[in-house]
């Protein structure tokens, strides 16, 4: 049985990282921004820029995961 792993096909095992592993350090990477903010006192300005910096890449690869699940890709 070659090309699986416990039972999932490497394809799947990476779907799963893919999702919801990297999903979840997505949600830790904010909380680590958030964190930085508040221990820098950057205000509501700062902690926007900060968020808005820092998080864009995040928000292209979210983009992409919605625009692939929308045209069925």
């Amino acid at each position: 049985m070659s090309g699986t792993i416990f039972g999932y096909t490497e394809a799947e095992v990476a779907e799963f990282g893919m999702t919801f592993l990297l999903g979840g350090f997505m949600l830790y990477m904010l909380f680590i921004i958030g964190e930085l903010a508040w221990k820098s006192q950057a205000g509501r300005i700062g902690t926007f820029v900060l968020f808005f910096v820092l998080a864009f890449g995040m928000l292209g690869f979210v983009a992409k995961a919605i625009i692939k699940k929308m045209w069925g890709i």
